[in-house]
């Protein structure tokens, strides 16, 4: 995730969700409660510990971003 947030910018859930399904690594995903897969606890809190300071969340759309100036305190920002 961290790679993808280097190349692009920012890291859709979505995205991540894909390459992990393709990857065969559906361990690493749950399903929320609208029935949707999204990242599991292991793989949020591992994402979590590399980039508390530098990455938000957005939660609207559902990605991460690197943290700018302009940002409120908190991992979630409104965009």
């Amino acid at each position: 995730m961290m790679a993808m947030l280097h190349r692009d910018g920012c890291v859709y859930q979505d995205d991540v969700v894909d390459m992990l399904t393709k990857h065969g690594a559906d361990t690493l995903l749950r399903e929320n409660a609208d029935g949707n897969l999204v990242l599991g606890k292991a793989v949020l809190d591992a994402f979590m510990k590399v980039s508390t300071e530098t990455v938000v969340w957005v939660k609207p759309e559902r990605y991460w971003r690197w943290r700018v100036a302009e940002d409120d305190v908190g991992r979630e920002q409104r965009g």
